[in-house]
């Protein structure tokens, strides 16, 4: 696996779209923190580059390049190597090589204007979600052969986690606005690392206030260590689950 691992890395940070990204985010990083005279009100501006472009590459780029390495893979499976095996080691190429991406691009900034909780926790769930999108952009290719589907559904899977799900919430809590739903909110947003991650990131900047009347509510459960440790538990069940169900899908996979 370690050697799957290995050339699946070199081949990505090869690439001139990874490195572009890198630097792009960095760019973004030091021109937010050199822009705000409170380097709190940067992590704040780069919130919705987490939550909405960090996603947006990794499943889109994770997607294609799995379908470009189809011949590879086919290849590799000839041979005696194990799926599972196989499998793995290309997921855990993707998700160490994003992740080493959104590190070097927004991490070191963060870590260095704002090396706080708040700057910690951010960087940490901007990760996360790198891993998390990878594992789903995986997910979707072994549903698929075709590559317009697959890149199709990925779409649809960030557009979902990032847009439609926080509108379906919304949906709910207004149609069942007369009955106590501050438990059930709580279950929804574990249910999108999306909004796991905002709510994590948005507490520790004491921004609470941003979330509405659920605020005092999400306050009260992840500002707590025992909400703290449950969220990480629950963001590593995120990239265990699609990781695990894709590993099963390629097992049984007629190529």
């Amino acid at each position: 696996m370690l050697k799957i691992i290995k050339y699946v890395m070199m081949d990505i940070l090869r690439s001139r779209l990874v490195l572009g990204y890198t630097i792009l985010l960095f760019v973004i990083s030091l021109t937010v923190f050199n822009l705000e005279d409170n380097s709190s009100k940067g992590l704040l501006s780069l919130l919705n580059i987490i939550l909405f472009i960090v996603p947006l590459v990794s499943i889109i780029f994770s997607t294609i390049y799995m379908y470009n390495s189809a011949e590879f893979i086919e290849l590799l499976v000839s041979q005696p190597v194990r799926r599972k095996t196989l499998w793995l080691g290309l997921f855990n190429g993707l998700a160490v090589s994003l992740g080493l991406a959104f590190l070097l691009g927004i991490g070191i900034p963060a870590v260095i204007f704002q090396p706080t909780a708040a700057g910690f926790t951010l960087v940490a769930a901007g990760f996360m979600l790198s891993i998390v999108f990878v594992g789903l952009a995986v997910l979707s290719t072994s549903f698929t052969r075709d590559k317009a589907r697959g890149i199709g559904l990925s779409v649809l899977l960030w557009l979902y986690f990032s847009i439609i799900f926080d509108g379906l919430v919304l949906f709910i809590l207004f149609q069942f606005q007369d009955y106590p739903l501050e438990k059930v909110s709580i279950v929804l947003s574990n249910l999108n690392p999306v909004d796991l991650s905002r709510i994590l990131i948005l507490l520790q900047l004491d921004a609470s206030a941003l979330m509405g009347y659920t605020g005092a509510v999400f306050k009260d459960f992840f500002g707590t260590q025992a909400g703290i440790i449950i969220s990480l538990c629950v963001l590593l069940l995120w990239v265990w689950l699609p990781m695990w169900l894709s590993v099963r899908r390629f097992n049984h996979k007629d190529l």
